[in-house]
């Protein structure tokens, strides 16, 4: 978090202290003297630095930093072993870290100037960028805001800091600043209006906005509509964005005064422009648009192919329950007359909220995309269509068929997340629609190519009648998917459900195996006193889902998850086998059971503990009937590994509360987002130890406030962005109703750290950053002779490998490097420390390979 330097460079000449690329992997010493073949390179993470930042307190100065993931090499009682750390201020070394990564210095001042350096065997291999305190226990990221502006019915409009998501979009080993602003007329996508237009920032950490995309005005502007995935899809060590676009997005890129360096808009599709649609059009619908749709949906009837095939009424007259009236197809003026009939009449008898004489602001037509963009810089790399696409304005999706009818609500709804499906790469997954027609489609990036990995899709809900049914809860016409429909959430997970080492896509109450087959769609039986009891049953749709290692005493992950479907649902919560879906416990509740959160609150509790309705242990046994903690968002803020809530919603102050120690924090002239359920901006282990940092906006959006844990804690864990399942659930929180993001294993106040994943990852990057020290090497004389040229080369000929994503040619590189290295002839000359020092990341880097 440091802006000052890159640490890739620093140089530690004449000393033990070699200056390593932070980046750069880290290993046991025993990996040093192994011999990994090339091959496919373990799961790609993110290259990041040491991440130190430091924090003034009234103890003085508190100091964190990362643990990299390939770091880890055993456990102990309370953490993980392998490198260790010396901690400096203004020079002078304080302390050796060997149980954590996090020191107290108790005499240090605002003044004061911190390093801390890589220990392994007591040799120093790196250090970090200097890192000087942050005034008190926040930092702010200055934003920008938007214009105001004012609807086409003339209602003014400001803009406000909402969801955020992380990328290292320029490679450097640090986190840049993902915010989305929304217009404070943005609407759920069953509510009625126009909205201003949503806009995505890229900053760094000390404010330079480096690109704005506005999304334009054919992209509503709520929590249903703008899904934004950040993260690196091809793997050349810098993220991408990835997000739902239309005709009239525009990206522009800014120089470091704030002055414009380009902009345009995204390329429309060549079929498009063929036919006829432009970056200036806007779909948007008046009230009187909408009228005249309808004319024109009742005039062509007759021509649907549901009414065709028979599965619909004939005729709108049968459809709406009144006497014959109506020659079909029907003229202009009957059309009329009818959709006169439909708004005021028959509409209103459904329910009194239906009011379409005032429907306005929806998108219904024109194209939709999905368009990747350079994080960095913000360009467009690639536009496809959307798949799939909105087929029409909610008819078929079931959005007339309920009482309440409510055009452009199901066919709108979107989530978005990455998963690991090959167990390798990121892959991004796309969703439309979750009560009826449930579809998810992935995708990989390449750098070059958009290319489809696999699509899912229940097919139509079948109805008998489009304007009066209840297509909730009716299979999908898909024989494998079929029972998709009505399963999904407002979120999705990725995890590794089954333990074959690839993510799988935990959709609602169902989960797609990572080869994009149904693994199983979760069904109980009614109990007495539902609806229809001694049916079988979905548990159906629902707010919150959580997926992790929530019981540790029993084998694989649980999910918990609540559920609105009241007395048609078997469950108001349930627990279930992540593996196979199967129903643990739970309770009905016969009524829309809303929120639901997990987390280790009362460490005198084995596993994690779960709320809903009262608080259950993670094997079910009822520790409360009703008393609970919070259920916006849960973090990890506390030095012994337990679970605060992040409570305050709307105009209320933002505070984490422990559910035994009371209050942790107070985010003074803070806010948090999206109404009663108060979701901060993020909550993600963003810099210095384990813990999650709370990021959310100030009262005035002038600035991201990124609070920080200065709790010191005796607890060592890699940065929770090296675990697969952590980084692809940072990336989705920001989907629709943002949930929590989980690891791939167990973590609360009770774990076992010799159940902590030990992986070998791949940090894109971490050649180039080895590429560095050679350099620096060769400068201080450490490296010199033939030699020097050999190993430059070997790197250079792994780095140009990776860029073209050939690992099994950058393995053969790297080998040639550490032979190479244990070579001595003639003029050669490699240190003794240079040898270990670069013998000692290659290996690691090579371990990577090793799958």
């Amino acid at each position: 978090m440091n802006p000052s330097k890159h640490s890739a460079r620093l140089l530690s000449a004449g000393t033990l202290g070699i200056a390593l690329a932070l980046g750069c992997l880290s290993a046991p010493a025993s990996a040093v003297e192994r011999s990994p073949k090339p091959g496919a390179p373990g799961v790609q993470l993110d290259h990041l630095d040491r991440g130190l930042v430091a924090a003034k307190t009234l103890e003085g100065v508190f100091l964190s930093w990362r643990l990299l993931g390939p770091e880890a090499t055993g456990s102990s009682a309370t953490g993980l072993t392998g490198t260790d750390f010396n901690v400096y201020r203004d020079g002078q070394k304080l302390a050796t870290v060997t149980d954590s990564t996090n020191y107290q210095d108790t005499a240090g001042t605002a003044a004061s100037e911190y390093q801390v350096r890589a220990v392994v065997g007591g040799v120093e291999l790196d250090r970090s960028a200097s890192a000087t305190s942050w005034g008190g226990n926040f930092k702010d990221i200055p934003l920008k805001k938007p214009a105001d502006g004012v609807t086409p019915t003339g209602q003014a409009y400001t803009y406000a800091a909402n969801d955020a998501s992380i990328g290292d979009v320029d490679g450097d080993g640090q986190y840049e600043f993902i915010v989305k602003w929304d217009p404070n007329n943005s609407k759920d996508v069953s509510q009625v209006g126009y909205t201003g237009n949503t806009y995505v920032d890229t900053y760094k950490a000390d404010g330079t906005l480096l690109h704005r995309i506005d999304l334009g005005v054919n992209i509503r502007s709520g929590a249903h509509y703008t899904q934004l995935l950040v993260n690196d899809f091809d793997g050349d060590g810098r993220a991408e964005m990835m997000m739902k676009t239309a005709p009239g997005t525009k990206s522009t890129n800014f120089n470091a005064d704030g002055s414009v360096a380009s902009e345009g808009f995204i390329s429309l599709l060549p079929s498009d422009i063929q036919a006829g649609y432009s970056n200036s059009d806007d779909y948007r619908m008046s009230a009187a648009d909408y009228y005249q749709h309808m004319v024109k949906t009742f005039q062509r009837w007759t021509e649907h192919p549901e009414v065709k095939a028979g599965n619909w009424p004939a005729t709108l007259e049968e459809a709406f329950g009144i006497a014959p009236k109506y020659q079909y197809p029907l003229s202009q003026t009957d059309a009329e007359a009818m959709t006169d009939y439909f708004m005021d009449v028959y509409a209103p008898s459904r329910s009194a909220r239906n009011m379409l004489r005032a429907f306005e602001g929806f998108i219904v037509s024109g194209p939709e995309y999905l368009t990747v963009f350079e994080g960095a810089s913000g360009k467009e790399l690639k536009t496809v269509a959307y798949e799939p696409g909105r087929h029409d304005d909610g008819l078929m999706w079931g959005d007339y068929a309920m009482a309440r009818i409510e055009p452009g609500n199901r066919v709108d709804r979107f989530l978005a997340g990455v998963a690991y499906l090959d167990g390798k790469k990121p892959a991004a997954v796309f969703a439309r629609g979750y009560y009826t027609r449930s579809t998810l489609a992935a995708y990989t990036w390449d750098g070059s190519n958009l290319s489809p990995v696999w699509n899912v899709d229940s097919g139509w809900t079948p109805m008998t009648n489009p304007f009066n049914d209840g297509p909730h809860g009716r299979n999908g016409t898909d024989p494998e998917f079929g029972t998709l429909t009505t399963q999904g959430f407002h979120s999705l997970s990725a995890s590794d459900v089954d333990g074959d080492g690839k993510q799988e896509v935990v959709y609602g109450s169902a989960t797609i195996d990572d080869d994009g087959s149904l693994l199983y769609s979760s069904f109980d039986t009614m109990p007495a006193g539902s609806a229809t009891p001694g049916e079988e049953a979905r548990l159906g749709h629902g707010d919150a889902m959580h997926v992790t290692d929530i019981d540790p005493a029993r084998p694989g992950k649980e999910i918990f998850s609540v559920h609105e479907g009241g007395a048609y649902a078997p469950y108001g919560y349930a627990m279930r086998d992540a593996g196979t879906g199967e129903s643990l416990f739970g309770a009905y509740s016969g009524k829309d059971t809303g929120r639901g959160m997990i987390g280790d609150v009362d460490p005198a509790v084995p596993g994690i503990e779960n709320w809903a309705i009262g608080m259950q242990s993670a094997n079910g046994e009822k520790l409360s009937p009703s008393k609970a903690p919070g259920t916006n968002m849960s973090i990890r803020w506390a030095a012994d590994m337990t679970t605060q809530l992040v409570n305050g919603s709307a105009d209320q102050t933002p505070t984490i509360d422990d559910w035994k120690r009371g209050r942790l924090l107070t985010a003074t002239d803070t806010r948090t987002n999206n109404g009663t359920k108060g979701n901060p901006s993020l909550v993600a282990d963003v810099v210095g130890d384990w813990r999650e940092e709370l990021l959310v906006r100030t009262a005035d959006s002038s600035a991201l406030r990124m609070f920080l844990s200065t709790e010191v804690t005796n607890h060592k864990l890699y940065t929770l962005m090296h675990d697969p399942q952590y980084r692809a659930e940072v990336a989705r929180q920001n989907t629709a109703y943002n949930q929590p993001a989980y690891t791939d294993f167990y973590l609360a106040s009770d774990m076992d750290f010799a159940n902590v994943p030990l992986r070998a990852a791949w940090l894109p990057g971490s050649v180039k950053a080895l590429q560095h020290v050679l350099e620096d090497l060769a400068e201080s004389g450490d490296v010199a002779g033939p030699v020097g040229s050999q190993l430059t080369a070997s790197i250079q000929q792994a780095a140009k490998a990776v860029e073209d994503g050939d690992a099994a040619k950058a393995g053969q590189a790297l080998q040639r490097f550490v032979t190479f290295l244990g070579q001595q002839k003639g003029p050669d000359k490699v240190s003794d420390t240079a040898r270990v020092a670069l013998t000692y990341n290659a290996e690691n880097i090579l371990r990577s390979f090793e799958g």
